[in-house]
């Protein structure tokens, strides 16, 4: 075994088990135990491989999630399979039961009734975990990046059924976008799970560039749709604190933030669309808006089987060095109803952008600007005025 790629943990009693995939010539789904207090020193099950790879498998032998009910473990393996009728890969993910978690028995395909993933998917990177009364699986598509499946989990057939499917990020992994998920129960609220994300580089730098979401609160919100919150501790990370009143928004007019600026910074805003057919927030603004990274809201109030509104993180004009690989906008679908107003809450950490709005959806990219004064914030609304309620 050469290194140790994706896997879960389980804390049982006084131990951690972990499960993962290990590479190299003794590939496969290793299981390893730890039980002293910093979990420093861990015992490997077997060995060895305890699923191992061979040829002609029925199933996939790549990242496992492990979880346990009554007196047995279940783990699913990700992969793809080839569809029956093109031939074309898709999503899978492998169910398999043990009771001492050295002898693991293949039970077959753990979900049921897959009408949502597309082909070329892979089910990378999965946790799954109650959420509400329903079930989340997570999972990561080297093709489309991370997304999920909310659902039933039938315990007596031991099998999970989507009934429905979202993305947590929109257009191509990378440049810039989030990666792989991690997932887990918080203790602390019964039926939410708190997940973190790898987030890829914007441009190119030797050896490794990746870093990590700041933690989201996922809960069920009506209609299966996913909420997501930032975690209540990061107000731990407040500095100072400005605040700004009732300001109007002209029509199509740009209106720069006076004393509001920062590479480091967090923002909450409360705007009210009122007529306007689009508001911007812009942050990472040079004073002459050559570098910008612009979040934008498309409104269409009352969705009701029409286009829903849309939140847009756009950093094609983030950064004028020549060295940054742009990416298209990412375009996020959220319901918007006839008396909400838009609130978002934004992170800017130096080379991460964190975006929530209205505790419906959640954009995260990778933000390069060069120049030093690239720190400004302004807003402006489209086709019609607007007002800002709030902002600190």
């Amino acid at each position: 075994e050469e290194c140790c790629f994706s896997g879960s943990t389980l804390v049982e009693d006084d131990r951690v088990i972990a499960m993962y995939h290990g590479t190299g010539a003794g590939a496969g789904t290793m299981v390893a135990v730890a039980d002293d207090p910093l979990l420093l020193t861990w015992e490997k099950v077997t060995g060895e491989a305890v699923i191992k790879r061979y040829h002609g498998a029925p199933y996939n032998v790549f990242d496992p999630c492990i979880w346990k009910k009554g007196n047995k473990y279940y783990g699913i393996l990700a992969g793809r399979k080839p569809t029956k009728i093109s031939g074309a890969p898709r999503r899978t993910h492998d169910l398999f039961e043990s009771e001492n978690l050295a002898d693991w028995k293949y039970l077959g395909e753990f979900v049921e009734g897959d009408d949502f993933s597309a082909v070329g998917d892979d089910g990378a990177c999965p946790y799954f975990w109650p959420l509400g009364n329903k079930h989340l699986l997570m999972w990561f598509s080297h093709r489309r990046s991370s997304m999920y499946f909310i659902g039933d989990y039938d315990q007596d057939r031991d099998r999970f059924i989507p009934r429905h499917y979202g993305r947590f990020s929109f257009g191509p992994v990378g440049p810039g976008n989030i990666h792989a998920p991690s997932g887990c129960p918080d203790p602390q609220c019964k039926g939410e799970v708190i997940a973190i994300f790898n987030v890829n580089p914007g441009y190119h730098t030797p050896g490794w560039n990746q870093v990590m979401s700041l933690p989201r609160r996922l809960r069920l919100l009506d209609g299966d749709w996913l909420g997501q919150t930032p975690i209540e501790t990061v107000v731990s990370l407040r500095g100072e604190h400005k605040r700004i009143g009732l300001t109007k928004l002209p029509a199509n007019q740009e209106v720069v933030l006076e004393g509001i600026a920062g590479n480091a910074v967090e923002i909450a805003a409360e705007i009210d669309p009122k007529g306007a057919n689009r508001v911007e927030l812009n942050v990472l603004r040079s004073p002459d808006a050559e570098e910008v990274t612009r979040i934008a809201f498309y409104v269409n109030r009352g969705y009701r089987g029409k286009a829903p509104s849309t939140l847009v993180v756009d950093t094609t004009d983030t950064s004028l060095a020549d060295d940054i690989h742009t990416r298209a906008p990412d375009i996020a679908p959220m319901p918007f109803g006839h008396d909400e107003t838009l609130k978002l809450q934004v992170f800017i950490d130096k080379s991460v952008i964190d975006v929530f709005a209205n505790g419906k959806h959640a954009l995260t990219l990778r933000v390069s600007p060069r120049r030093e004064d690239s720190v400004g914030v302004s807003l402006r609304s489209k086709g019609r005025d607007a007002q800002l309620n709030c902002l600190d």
